[in-house]
């Protein structure tokens, strides 16, 4: 089904609501992943362990051995990067803006340039900078070295509600424009993110035939075919706790597929996603046409409130 749909599922994204009311029959992604070997992450060792459960993994910090551990660079998560008083302010502040519909039951809140990965187009559209009330948290990827020449051009609000069976599929973000270090935010609920090895028998897919153009510039080298095999007919799982900041960044980032499963959306969830630029448009070819989109970057967008 290729048409839009009222809840905003198109294609093969689908929702509860359109599964019922179109007779959608989805597959479950949850229980085709369920069949490789599952690796959980403990973000005190910063290294995964035999598992599906993160919080049980997490609970059993104390008894792990790392020569048990599998290891898999790019990946960053600080907990608590948020207080508990700012995250219950953030979530009344992201509620006054308007949320608009998105696709596989999320609610979006969009700040950016308009972008065609197909075509490879970019063009400002809209774009007037972003909400005020969220400057704060730009502002202290500075504390974080990973993060401290981070520019943001691309901020977004997801929200995943259970009722509505939210969820993300499996997928890498877009090579043409969006950089490196793909930053979430977690403001509100638990959940987990899930990465399986890429079959990059596309190259075309997501536009990853552009990064050879790039990747010398990484900040985490790729990992060779011979690295990649060991992660083949797994499943890695790192959870997204309330509060948290999670950075994936290298091999995380390009050659694994990242998603949100259904069944691990079990209350309210939002988190703030920050996208940078690649590198051709901060000094490439097009620098030109991303300093454009950099010239409207500002935070003059207010709440419905005041």
């Amino acid at each position: 089904m290729n048409t839009l749909r009222p809840c905003g599922c198109k294609g093969v994204r689908t929702c509860l609501s359109c599964e019922q009311n179109f007779h959608i029959e989805k597959p479950s992604l949850q229980q085709q992943l369920q069949q490789l070997e599952s690796w959980a992450y403990c973000t005190q060792c910063k290294t995964f362990y035999p598992g599906w459960d993160t919080q049980a993994v997490q609970a059993a910090h104390s008894e792990h051995n790392l020569t048990d551990s599998l290891t898999l660079p790019g990946i960053y998560v600080q907990e608590q990067f948020l207080s508990s008083a700012e995250g219950s302010q953030l979530i009344a502040d992201l509620d006054d803006l308007p949320w608009d519909i998105s696709q596989s039951g999320r609610r979006k809140q969009n700040y950016g340039p308009k972008t065609n990965f197909k075509k490879r187009r970019l063009q400002l559209g809209s774009f007037e900078g972003f909400p005020a009330v969220t400057r704060y948290v730009q502002q202290r990827f500075d504390s974080v070295p990973l993060l401290r020449n981070f520019q943001t051009i691309e901020q977004c609000s997801l929200e995943y509600e259970p009722s509505k069976g939210a969820s993300i599929d499996p997928h890498v973000d877009d090579c043409w424009i969006w950089g490196e270090r793909v930053v979430t935010v977690n403001c509100l609920g638990n959940a987990v993110l899930t990465l399986s090895l890429y079959d990059q028998k596309l190259p075309g897919k997501y536009n990853l035939d552009l990064l050879p153009e790039y990747k010398k510039e990484l900040l985490e080298p790729l990992l060779t075919h011979e690295q990649l095999a060991g992660f083949k007919d797994k499943v890695l799982r790192i959870p997204m706790n309330n509060l948290s900041l999670i950075v994936l960044y290298g091999p995380s980032r390009y050659q694994f597929e990242h998603s949100v499963l259904r069944e691990d959306v079990i209350e309210r969830r939002v988190c703030i996603a920050y996208r940078e630029f690649t590198p051709m448009y901060i000094d490439g070819l097009d620098k030109d046409k991303g300093q454009l989109v950099r010239d409207r970057v500002n935070w003059t967008i207010k709440s419905n409130l005041t």
